[in-house]
Order: structure tokens, then sequence, then C-alpha cells
């Protein structure tokens, strides 16, 4: 095992996209597609990278993939950003803990534990604490993140469980999906002092969270649009752009519906229009994408290429150098 990172050391501030698993037509997984895509989402700008998430698809992934789905991304990035992965998949917490041990030993920068696989919905925060400790305890060294992920259910770590947690000092990373403002800001409080990072997944409150002291965002309109939310990261306290920000952040909140229609088989047709050749195979079910749907994804991208035209910025994936699929 790798030597963990110094507990001085936090990720970098920015957007840390939900990485897509590119799947071939015959649902296998699409390691080189994989390996384009994430130098695609660095050529973008981002931070960091979250590997072997829920928008990757992890439950239908096998333990195998899982690992080398990890591994694949680490391998490619090369150190260039961190990456964090997923490595808590539910049983026993000695058993979670072992699987930990494994995707930390793919070379990744911090693992995440999913807060629904320590506690069933009907147990206390009390009883989650204990488990999160118990992990914390089982694990070495290791940089943790959680991840408030919405299956199998969504359980909430709110501000005075937080703050317990980070004084192990082991807790490095929050995906937020509270969708709460006032929340999101008890939570940044409630880590002051730690080598600690909050990133919010929900881009109705993109900019306020930012203000508010957020690390950056962690989003799966990332897997649409990255360098908008790149973009946002970057000039969301420009006094300059201050109107341009105010564009940027009605168009996160208009387009939330559309986003989450049939995700992420409606990210993987997006980035096929915006130059990326990846199949739309997607192992979960989500729903069919439709021709409505994918006429009011095609309006979408017309809004995204007007936003880029108005703030200079160039569409990332017509760089891709991969030959389109067969």
């Amino acid at each position: 095992m790798k030597s963990a990172p110094s507990r001085s050391e936090s990720l970098p501030k920015g957007f840390i996209p939900v990485m897509l698993t590119p799947f071939l037509d015959s649902g296998e997984v699409d390691y080189d597609g994989l390996r384009a895509l994430t130098d695609i989402y660095i050529e973008a700008g981002s931070a960091g990278l979250f590997a072997n998430c829920l928008s990757s698809e992890m439950y239908e992934l096998t333990e195998d993939e899982r690992l080398l789905v990890t591994q694949t991304v680490v391998d490619q990035v090369d150190g260039r950003i961190p990456v964090v992965a997923t490595g808590t998949f539910g049983g026993p917490i000695a058993e979670q803990a072992a699987f930990v041990k494994r995707i930390y030993e793919t070379g990744v920068d911090a693992v995440i534990i999913i807060s629904s696989l320590l506690a069933a919905e009907d147990e206390s925060d009390e009883v989650f604490i204990e488990r999160a400790k118990e992990l914390i305890s089982l694990t070495d060294d290791i940089p943790l993140g959680f991840y408030e992920c919405p299956v199998p259910y969504k359980r909430l770590i709110n501000s005075p469980v937080l703050h317990e947690l980070v004084q192990t000092r082991r807790i490095v990373y929050h995906k937020d999906t509270c969708l709460d403002i006032e929340e999101v800001i008890r939570r940044i409080q409630a880590a002051e002092g730690y080598k600690f990072g909050l990133y919010d997944a929900y881009m109705v409150n993109a900019v306020a969270s930012l203000e508010a002291g957020a690390a950056g965002l962690s989003c799966i309109q990332g897997n649409i649009y990255p360098e908008l939310i790149v973009w946002i990261c970057n000039n969301y306290n420009d006094p300059a752009k201050q109107q341009e920000v105010a564009d940027v952040q009605r168009f996160f909140v208009e387009s939330m519906d559309i986003v989450h229609s049939a995700y992420p088989t409606i990210a993987k047709y997006c980035l096929q229009k915006r130059g990326f050749p990846m199949s739309t195979y997607t192992r979960r079910d989500v729903g069919v994408l439709t021709d409505d749907l994918k006429l009011r994804a095609d309006q979408l991208l017309d809004k995204i290429a007007q936003l880029h035209l108005d703030l200079g910025i160039s569409n990332v994936f017509k760089k891709s150098l991969v030959a389109p699929l067969k």
C-alpha cells in the first residue's frame, strides 16, 4: 500500500466531476474510452476526479470492474490531479474497511464512504457515528470522504455529525447533497480548521455555496457541460463578471430538469453530440431516452454553445482524438 498523503494536505478547490463509465454496445466497460474521457475532464480544467461513483454505475459494476475502472483512471491521470473513488458497498464494517484498503491500493488520494451503507434508514445518528468511527479505526491512515448518495437511500450527514467526524482528521472530502444552502453554511462552519473540503452537488446553490466557502462543486452537470462548471468555480467572485456569473447560474437552474432525465444515458448522448465518441449504453435502469428527451437535450446543447460563445469558452470535446465507435 502506498503511503498516505500528509494530513496537512487537502484536495484542491474547484470542480471534481463524478465520472461516467463508458461502455461498449456489448455492455463491456470501454477502457479505451475511459482513458480518453479521463483526459477530457482534465483538459476541461477539473481540479480532481471522482471515479467509481453512482454516475459511474458503481452498483452495476462487478467488484473486479470497480477496482479496474479506478485503477485505469489513476493510471491515466498519472499524478496530474487527485483522484477519489468509492470504497464501501455494504456488509459488515470490517468487510467495508477491507475494500476501502483495496481501492486505496489503486493509488487514489482518498476513499469515499457511502453514508447510507453505514446505517439503515431507521437507525440513529449515534449508530451512524459509531460505525463511521469503527471504519475509520480499521483503515489505517487512509484519507476518507463522505458521499450522501441517494442509493440505496439518501442519508444526510448533518453539521453536528460532520463536526464530530472531522475531528478524527481523516475526513478530507464531502460530496454534499442536502440541497439546503443554510445547512451547507453550517457544515462548512462545522469543519473550519480542518483539512476538509465540501463540494456541492446541487447546482441551484452553486454560486451561493462557493461564496459561503465551499471548496468546489461535484455535480452530474459536469458530464454534459464541464467547462461551465469550471468557469463558475474560477469566476464566481470576479467583480467584473457578475452579470455573466448570474447568467450561468440561471442556466444551471433552468437546466436542472433535463439534466436529471434518464441520467446518465442523457449525459452520454450529449457527449456524443458534443463530439466525444461513446456509446449511450447504460447498465442502470434509468428510463428510456425518448425522442422528446433527445430534442430537449439538443436544445440544451444549443444553449451551452451560446454560453460558450458569450464567455469565450472552447468545446473541449472537439479535441478528442478517439476513433468513432463501430
